[in-house]
């Protein structure tokens, strides 16, 4: 089968598509018919060699598609199911994967933008869940208009909380959209924020990590109240809780997130689609960080 992958760490033109064995599926797991994979961050992380690890690597972590094997001790799924969810080896960018997490796409959606939906989607609810995000909570998003971000302001808008973003002026009507109030970060936040929320927030959640924890810390009352997903070391300096999952993942969203799709309260826009031979170019556009919307190999 075609697949991606790299045999040195480095830029976008590491990548090479190659001939792998098929893999097939083991207990508990699902083998697809990939249609599509997307392309975000921790992608060209790794292929840098930010996170080290041995070579050669392949690539690709969130997946759509088709089920054409089930592992033994699978039931929830059949073959003939669309699907999205995790490829437990990054592995997904290939004509067949295996998924460990997995869900039935939505009905509404096609394969592209259910590929882009599980790391944004688990890593915001894991940063809601942390922080106990519900009903009449206040809840301040710095770096709300990413992938993580605007999930995580839906997911919060959803939970019936209020959310205040942080992001460009360029992003703010984007935001509203979305159900949050925005403002511009940079120096002053705190005091923009208050200017909202003169009381400050209940909990915020730190996306972007762009040095503001103590700003974060002082609307929000405490670290207690604040979680990063990005500033380990801002979260070490500042007794903030720092989340990557090692404490558990919120992998039960992938199954939630259907119902809000269908009812229209949540969307995570494909700003762009690429061929599977078109991967160092869909690396290049990821690392540049100008995207607001997501990326997504077409496979198959």
């Amino acid at each position: 089968m075609k697949a991606a992958r790299y045999s040195r760490f480095g830029g976008p033109e590491v990548l090479e598509i190659v001939d792998l064995p098929e893999p097939h599926a083991g207990p508990g797991l699902i083998r697809v018919a990939v249609r599509a994979v997307s392309v975000n961050a921790t992608d060209w992380k790794l292929r840098k060699g930010l996170h080290g690890g041995e070579l050669p690597q392949t690539t690709g972590r969130e997946v759509a598609g088709v089920v054409d094997e089930v592992g033994a001790g699978v039931t929830d799924v059949a073959v003939g199911d669309r699907v999205f969810g995790v490829s437990p080896d990054g592995s997904g960018a290939a004509e067949r994967a295996l998924l460990s997490h997995y869900a039935p796409i939505p009905p509404s959606l096609g394969f592209a933008e259910a590929a882009v939906l599980p790391v944004a989607i688990e890593t915001a609810t894991r940063g809601l869940d942390a922080l106990g995000v519900g009903a009449g909570s206040t809840l301040l998003v710095n770096g709300a208009t990413g992938g993580v971000g605007s999930a995580a302001v839906q997911l919060a808008v959803a939970r019936g909380a209020r959310v205040i973003g942080t992001a460009s002026p360029r992003n703010h009507e984007y935001l509203r959209s979305l159900g949050a109030e925005p403002v511009a970060y940079g120096e002053a936040l705190a005091e923009r924020v208050r200017a909202l929320a003169p009381d400050g927030v209940d909990v915020a959640l730190d996306i972007a990590g762009s040095g503001v924890l103590p700003e974060l810390i002082e609307l929000a009352g405490s670290p207690e109240h604040v979680v990063t997903l990005a500033d380990f070391a801002g979260a070490q300096e500042y007794g903030v809780r720092f989340s990557r999952g090692d404490d558990g993942r919120a992998l039960h969203a992938l199954a939630e997130i259907g119902a809000l799709i269908e009812s229209g309260r949540f969307s995570l826009p494909v700003e762009q689609t690429f061929l599977l031979a078109e991967i160092a170019e869909a690396h290049r556009v990821s690392e540049n960080g100008h995207v607001r919307g997501r990326l997504a190999l077409l496979v198959g």
